[in-house]
């Protein structure tokens, strides 16, 4: 079967995802935004656009008429006025969205809809949810399930050790939002930038902590099956304790505005990064304590001639291997879908979840 993709939104992912699409025989794409100057970027890669504010929901429901699917690459504060658009074309809608409150719209939404609405389809949320269903589901009884995601650049060279590499208002509200979390066997809210830790990979040292909205609805799912669960982003020690001085001393939490135009002036962005993802679990397997551990690591590289990061590879591969389960009936077509409800083995057997094996996925054992 073959889907004509609307891609809302024609930044960096947005461009990402359209590219992926084009080389696929499987779809047809077409980017829409309001940003003529962002079209005219898509326009040089040989990809249809549409100028379209997402802000004005009847024109966006008139303009996202005749696709089969929606993917919202726009900033997390469009969500609901997109999905409602998508609805009302009577597209399936899917987005990256670490966002609880637009995730919860888009759930509202889905609730009598007879298409499928999947949000959080990225990388946290969204393949680290995949990744880490698909650990837990190797245990008998389940005990801790920890996920980590870091997106860094390869070459730290400032004090934050961090370069932009993704929206800047999703990385404020990583680190100044409320995050979901199973503690002593009970849903709970934990604070940002909490839980620190230590750890290491190829002879690297990182440090983990607390942000919110990497979990997506996988908390929900195991809540009464693990006595905790967490989600917590990786970045190369000392990154935390900045950023406390910024958000708690300084008080840029009550100013993320401000705190938004530091980052942007003074953080560069590259394409020299590199995604990990490490998430393990511990529990009872056939009477022993166990303990496991999924590792992928990704790098940028060259697609269809064009160097691309490894947080828009990874991105962009994590909705459209979703995506393409949708079309091709591996996934519920209508209400709310979550991404734990996906497969890992069949989604990496995508066109597009794929591109995780290039990234080397390695699967670690340990007796406890």
């Amino acid at each position: 079967m073959h889907w004509n993709i609307c891609v809302v939104g024609a930044g960096k992912i947005g461009q990402m995802i359209a590219t992926l699409l084009k080389t696929s025989s499987n779809y047809s794409v077409t980017v829409a935004d309001h940003d003529l100057a962002a079209l005219g970027a898509i326009n040089k890669l040989g990809i249809a656009t549409k100028q379209i504010d997402a802000k004005d929901e009847a024109g966006l429901a008139e303009g996202l008429k005749g696709f089969d699917a929606v993917v919202s690459a726009a900033p997390f504060f469009l969500t609901p006025a997109i999905a409602a658009a998508a609805k009302r074309a009577g597209a399936h809608y899917f987005d990256l969205t670490e966002d609880v409150a637009a995730t919860n719209a888009v759930r509202e939404l889905a609730a009598d809809s007879e298409t499928a609405f999947m949000p959080q389809c990225g990388l946290a949320p969204g393949f680290v949810g995949i990744a880490g269903a698909a650990l837990a589901a190797e245990f008998d009884t389940l005990d801790t399930l920890h996920m980590r995601v870091g997106a860094l650049p390869l070459y730290p060279t400032n004090a934050l050790k961090y370069n932009l590499t993704w929206s800047t208002d999703g990385l404020i509200n990583e680190y100044c939002n409320s995050c979901d979390a199973i503690v002593n066997g009970k849903l709970v809210k934990t604070a940002p930038l909490e839980d620190y830790e230590i750890l290491g990979h190829d002879g690297v040292e990182y440090e983990c902590f607390n942000t919110s909205g990497g979990l997506g609805t996988l908390p929900e799912t195991l809540d009464g099956k693990a006595r905790a669960v967490s989600y917590r982003s990786i970045r190369y020690p000392g990154h935390r304790d900045i950023l406390k001085l910024l958000l708690t001393d300084l008080g840029l939490e009550r100013r993320r505005d401000l705190l938004k135009e530091i980052f942007e002036t003074a953080l560069p962005r590259t394409d020299q990064d590199v995604v990990l993802v490490y998430c393990t679990a511990r529990g009872q397997i056939d009477g022993q304590l166990r303990e496991k551990s999924l590792i992928n690591k990704s790098f940028a590289r060259t697609i269809n001639g064009q160097v691309w990061s490894a947080i828009q590879v990874t991105t962009a591969a994590g909705v459209l291997g979703v995506v393409d389960l949708m079309r091709t009936g591996g996934l519920p077509a209508s209400g709310f879908v979550r991404q734990e409800q996906v497969q890992l083995s069949t989604f990496l057997e995508t066109e597009f979840g794929q591109l995780y094996r290039a990234g080397d996925i390695t699967q670690l054992n340990k007796a406890a």
